[in-house]
């Protein structure tokens, strides 16, 4: 009867493997609200392995129906949490590939830089801000497409204005709610919902905007920069680490990095 307990290595691996994939779906759920679903989900599928292993038909037969016909359903309430996934997966390739001739050639990418100019504007707009304690969350794109994250606001398409910035994050306008997404030398969009995923790494006193930064960064691979409301500091984040800017030459060159790492 016990005869499934018998294991060979590539069973040790599979179950590695498996593991692993698990591990990361929980790593990017955890914190939303499909978190819970997930767990309930893993606890029916392994109640049905045991089953099915102690040849226990009915129950095996019953369990295994239910997860049959829940594919589609899953498909349909984790699509937001899968894209996360594999974008996750393609972001850690891209990284790792950025000085690959064939990669470049094959995805089309361009080398990226941000002129002085729009450098100046987002570090000049950011120290104002922080001297007014006007909360801001700026999202510098990269490589990663940023779609899933401009659609869910409203399109700007305009160059890079430190006043434009400054009004599109001045309290009660209709679009200082959320992020502003910058492509180089473009405001592609603001208003932005981020995802934000519960990181116990981040100290409480962080709010919303810097706990968003640290899971877009960390899910793609875009950097940050956020202005607190409550104490006007100004906050870089890149690969989900956050670090607090003491003057605006620093922003500049941490700005400036974060496109140079692209080439």
């Amino acid at each position: 009867m016990f005869d499934f307990i018998n294991i060979s290595v590539i069973d040790i691996i599979d179950i590695i493997l498996v593991g692993l994939l698990i591990y990361q779906m929980v790593r990017i759920m955890r914190g939303t609200s499909v978190f819970n679903i997930f767990i309930g989900i893993l606890l029916i599928y392994l109640t049905w392995i045991v089953m099915k292993a102690l040849n226990m038909k009915l129950l095996s037969s019953i369990l295994g129906q239910i997860l049959g016909v829940g594919v589609i359903a899953l498909i349909v309430i984790f699509q937001p949490e899968i894209r996360r996934f594999l974008l996750h997966i393609g972001s850690r390739y891209l990284s790792s590939s950025r000085n690959n001739f064939l990669t470049r050639v094959l995805l089309g990418r361009r080398d990226k830089e941000i002129q002085a100019t729009s450098l100046d504007e987002i570090a000049q707009a950011c120290r104002r801000m922080g001297e007014t304690r006007t909360g801001a969350l700026i999202v510098l794109q990269h490589n990663s497409s940023l779609e899933f994250v401009t659609e869910t606001g409203d399109s700007i398409d305009a160059a890079v204005n430190r006043r434009l910035i400054e009004n599109i994050f001045y309290k009660n306008t209709p679009l200082h709610d959320g992020a502003m997404v910058i492509d180089m030398d473009r405001i592609v969009a603001a208003r932005c919902t981020l995802p934000i995923v519960d990181n116990p790494n981040i100290p409480p006193q962080y709010g919303m905007r810097h706990r968003a930064a640290v899971s877009i960064t960390q899910d793609t691979d875009a950097d940050a920069i956020v202005v607190s409301e409550e104490t006007g500091n100004i906050s870089f984040v890149s690969g989900g680490e956050m670090k607090t800017v003491t003057s605006i030459s620093e922003l500049k060159l941490s700005i400036e990095n974060s496109y140079r790492k692209d080439n």
